[in-house]
């Protein structure tokens, strides 16, 4: 979502389920239930009828990367740890008790990371990475 995201703040207009789809090789269904979490927490709306679809409905500097994962219903950072919080296995228990230290520090600071990046700055990066090929491209 967060390519979505960053094509929309470039694009004039609204962008369609189905253009977005295209562009993510997946369903227009899939698109929209994703678009709804981000509907959900003000960070696009949709806007029905002839021209309509998507539009983003937030300053890009007041979102964050994991205000998107939040928004698209990504409760864990991590898709690793522990199966069981309370195994009968003896070994399960000291591999649970090893991860389990390494992957909340770990998460910690992921969330930090991904807190202070916000998608402004993404969009500017963007930015200058398609002026600097356009300027490259000019001179060759």
């Amino acid at each position: 979502m967060l390519h979505v995201l960053l094509h929309m703040a470039r694009h004039e207009g609204a962008m369609t389920s189905e253009k977005i789809a295209a562009m993510l090789g997946t369903n227009p269904v899939v698109v929209r239930r994703t678009m709804a979490g981000l509907r959900d927490a003000g960070y696009v709306r949709s806007e029905k009828g002839h021209g309509g679809g998507w539009i983003i409905a937030a300053d890009l500097e007041t979102v964050s990367l994991l205000d998107v994962h939040r928004a698209v219903g990504g409760p864990r950072i991590f898709a690793i740890g522990n199966e069981h919080s309370y195994p009968d296995c003896a070994v399960e228990k000291v591999v649970n008790e090893a991860l389990e230290d390494a992957l909340t520090e770990a998460e910690a600071l992921l969330v930090d990371r991904l807190g202070a990046v916000k998608l402004a700055e993404l969009a500017r990066s963007f930015d200058a990475r398609c002026a600097a090929e356009r300027d490259g491209a000019s001179l060759g």
